[in-house]
């Protein structure tokens, strides 16, 4: 009883696979395919030149050998593998095949494309009327010039022969007439973009970033792709920045801070510091800014009352006009430096709750006063020139960084001597009265005797050396020593 229920069973299993076979077969009879259609076929047979497949109808397709070779010319299909074709020809029991799209599966594909607004990659073939030709899919479409990017486009040629990513913005006439938009593109790409970088990032963040556009305000950074933040002028350094080439280069690597992250009017606004990137200069001073230092700066800025020095990036110092030199006269402190010079200078002070240092030019160097104690001791008769005359008195210069002052009221004291007739350069001789070595004054009055007969014998004028006065007293002694005797 148990081997008739097998063999029954058996047979009605053969039944329904024969009954599924005849559907497939009336299914295949009646199944139509056309130029255009994408089948996935079964690699039947391969011979010299063509390769034969399954089409899921009554007839079997061709598909032409060469269309499936690889760049070295190898065949990259076997019997049996199931491959991708598109349908390019029907004649009758006759079904040509091909790996490529046909003109039809083009415009499906762009019009699928538009439908869906996907991007599609189009090579800039050329510039036309009021935009750009574009190959898209070996189509040809239109790109006007506002739509090619988000800057404003200068040289329009410079995109001929590129690759870039399109959104059909307009397709109609089956594909004759295509308009596309890289900047839709873009724009949609840069909002996913800011979305992200503003998940990612907060205020505060230290940052790596190249340069890639600099402008008299400062310049901007590229963050991430697509994204870029402004340097203002103000964060690129502690130190004052007068143009921000001379700090910062196209293409140059920076670490910033994220300062401020806005969205206004749909458009996102990053501002970033390089400055506040690092520590503040000022709270850690080196070593070589002390007071008493010699130090090598900067010059940064000549203006009336002095000039500033940059000793680091970040601190800057000022050389006071009455700090510029010991032997001259300085009006202006470019009289003396320029802008963009180097020099040395001394710390006299550091003020560091308001960022200040005070510098000394002339202390930098050798000091005139140094040995005026011992050149000009008070009672010493010397020989000055006068250097200028001011309502108060005579200022006689006595060497090189070293001014007296002959003050009027002493001079008239003495009814012979010429003070009225003295001129700038005119060379005189005087006697040391004050000194004040801490104030660098000394002050100056008319020779009383034994010497009254040599200022009252010289005229203004008369050429004379410095110091060489001191032996005609010497002379005068001597002589007179000489006569008593």
């Amino acid at each position: 009883m148990s081997d008739f229920s097998d063999d029954e069973k058996s047979g009605e299993k053969k039944s329904s696979e024969f009954a599924r076979m005849l559907e497939d077969f009336f299914k295949s009879t009646q199944k139509k395919i056309s130029p255009g259609d994408k089948i996935k076929s079964e690699v039947l047979s391969i011979s010299k030149d063509d390769i034969f497949v399954s089409t899921g109808t009554m007839h079997d397709g061709m598909v032409k050998k060469k269309e499936l070779l690889d760049l070295e010319g190898k065949l990259n299909c076997k019997v049996g593998d199931v491959i991708e074709l598109y349908v390019t020809q029907v004649r009758g029991s006759e079904i040509y095949l091909s790996p490529h799209p046909t003109a039809r599966n083009i415009a499906d594909n762009l019009e699928d494309a538009y439908d869906m607004m996907l991007p599609l990659e189009g090579r800039v073939t050329e510039v036309c009327k009021g935009g750009f030709r574009v190959s898209v899919m070996g189509k040809s479409a239109f790109c006007p010039l506002s739509q090619m990017d988000l800057k404003k486009i200068d040289v329009p040629e410079d995109y001929i022969g590129k690759r870039y990513e399109f959104l059909i913005t307009r397709f109609t006439e089956r594909g004759r007439n295509i308009v596309v938009s890289r900047r839709k593109f873009l724009e949609e790409q840069k909002g996913l973009l800011e979305s992200a970088f503003t998940e990612e990032r907060k205020e505060g963040d230290i940052l790596k970033g190249r340069v890639t556009k600099i402008e008299k305000f400062g310049a901007f950074v590229e963050l991430t792709r697509g994204i870029e933040g402004l340097l203002h002028v103000s964060e690129m350094s502690w130190s004052r920045v007068a143009d921000p080439s001379e700090v910062v280069s196209i293409g140059q690597e920076v670490t910033v801070k994220l300062l401020k992250v806005d969205s206004q009017e749909g458009r996102l606004k990053i501002s970033v510091s390089m400055k506040q990137a690092g520590s503040e200069p000022w709270q850690n001073l080196p070593i070589q800014i002390r007071v008493g230092h010699v130090i090598e700066g900067k010059v940064t800025r000549c203006l009336k009352f002095g000039a500033f020095v940059k000793l680091i990036p970040g601190v800057e110092g000022l050389i006071p006009l009455s700090e510029m030199s010991y032997t001259k006269r300085v009006l202006r402190s470019n009289d003396l430096i320029h802008e963009g010079e180097r020099v040395a200078v001394m710390v006299k002070e550091i003020y560091p709750e308001e960022r200040r240092v005070l510098l000394s030019l002339k202390d930098a160097g050798a000091d005139p006063w140094a040995l005026v104690s011992q050149k000009f001791p008070i009672g010493s008769i010397i020989l000055g020139r006068v250097d200028r005359r001011e309502p108060y008195g005579l200022l006689i210069q006595l060497q090189e960084g070293v001014i007296g002052l002959l003050p009027k009221s002493k001079a008239l004291e003495e009814p012979g001597f010429p003070f009225e007739k003295l001129r700038v350069g005119d060379e005189v001789t005087l006697q040391v009265g004050e000194l004040n070595l801490e104030d660098r004054r000394i002050t100056l009055k008319v020779p009383q005797d034994p010497a009254q007969k040599e200022w009252k014998d010289y005229a203004p004028g008369q050429a004379a050396s410095f110091g060489t006065l001191g032996d005609q007293f010497r002379q005068f002694f001597d002589k007179k020593k000489k006569t008593s005797s």
